[in-house]
């Protein structure tokens, strides 16, 4: 049986209702004469103020230089990764994404681009550093998502160390 016949279902078998009538309950049946007791109105508004939110998707990322990413002779060395993705949505206009790290002095560099976003354009590959670089651009009033890819890069003649980066996206107005 459907949700439409259950609930005609239901109103067939209704047989009392209740009816308030100067201050006083008293039971009728569905024969009784409607009554009209009055009318009142009021104003309803709705107001939507501007909002964005933004969540990375895929957790920590990890990229590691091992010998197997090296290059003999070559001084410079690379790692990428692509496991992460950035979802966001705005209801204002002429909005961007940034992306900055909280890393001062790093020793290594860490470069990222959105790849295949959904609404907006991708911006030419972001050298992270503390101020903030365009990632996306022209998203507009949108909810989007893309995918994450992270590059590394280490000279050999740089050593060994760890950098440990804590990314940070924004989105504002453009």
């Amino acid at each position: 049986m459907t949700f439409k016949e259950q609930a005609l279902n239901l109103q067939r078998y209704i047989r009392i209702c209740v009816v308030v009538s100067a201050g006083a309950v008293t039971w009728a049946g569905t024969e009784a004469a409607a009554q009209t007791l009055g009318s009142d109105q009021h104003s309803i508004t709705i107001q939507v103020s501007p909002m964005s939110v933004v969540q990375v998707t895929g957790g920590a990322v990890s990229l590691s230089l091992a010998s197997a990413s090296v290059v003999a002779g070559q001084d410079e060395m690379t790692v990428t990764d692509q496991s992460s993705g950035l979802a966001w949505g705005t209801n204002s206009s002429s909005q961007k994404i940034t992306v900055s790290t909280s890393l001062t002095a790093s020793l290594y560099t860490l470069k990222v681009v959105a790849v295949n976003p959904t609404a907006g354009l991708a911006a030419p590959e972001v050298t992270l550093g503390t101020v903030a670089g365009d990632l996306l651009l022209n998203i507009g009033r949108s909810s989007g998502f893309c995918a994450l890819r992270y590059t590394g890069i280490a000279l050999a003649s740089q050593g060994t160390g760890t950098d440990v980066h804590t990314i940070t996206f924004t989105v504002q107005t453009q």
